[in-house]
């Protein structure tokens, strides 16, 4: 992250006008979008940073992208923050307003990464065990398929994480062996 402070700052304003022109959801739908572009396209990101390019074509850019998919609140502050020469900031700043407007509407992320693709009955039984077990009212499920994990799956949320892996039970397999503890049982 670039400058998480000034993201939140920017983000701030932007739920707060929001809330005042009753246009939260617009606001946060048109950022869940703008963080799917940037999520999906490197080089967008990265013509955002570009010192090298002038704010005039990133701006050109920008309307391109966005002209069809956000509403006037969302265009305007774009326009902001591209006459601010913070437009490399978007990215964070989209974010930050996601992270806002969830914790305005108690709205909880957990993470779950597998090995292969979870399935629609997998991702529902997780959240349906979330809100039982953590007493979490509202549960927003980001899934990512980590084919590193070997098996298993690993859960992120409220800052603890649930390692229940097979990468992991290989690893801790490995320090075992490392100290040698099932030498001392044999004699």
């Amino acid at each position: 992250m670039q400058n998480p402070r000034v993201a939140g700052r920017y983000a701030k304003s932007l739920v707060g006008l929001a809330q005042e022109q009753n246009q939260l959801e617009a606001v946060y739908a048109d950022m869940k979008y703008l963080q799917d572009v940037c999520r999906q396209s490197k080089d967008f990101t990265n013509l955002l940073r570009s010192p090298v390019i002038r704010n005039e074509v990133k701006e050109k850019v920008l309307n391109e992208v966005v002209s069809k998919h956000v509403g006037t609140l969302s265009g305007a502050f774009i326009h902001l923050l591209v006459k601010k020469n913070r437009e490399s900031n978007l990215p964070e700043i989209a974010a930050a307003v996601i992270d806002q407007y969830n914790e305005i509407k108690n709205i909880h992320r957990v993470k779950l990464t597998t090995a292969t693709a979870a399935s629609e009955e997998m991702k529902a039984a997780i959240v349906a065990k979330v809100k039982a077990v953590a007493g979490l009212p509202n549960v927003e499920l980001e899934t990512e398929v980590k084919e590193s994990i070997i098996g298993g799956f690993q859960l992120e949320y409220k800052g603890n994480l649930i390692d229940a892996s097979i990468a992991r039970d290989l690893r801790d397999i490995q320090k075992q062996f490392q100290k040698n503890v099932y030498v001392r049982n044999i004699r």
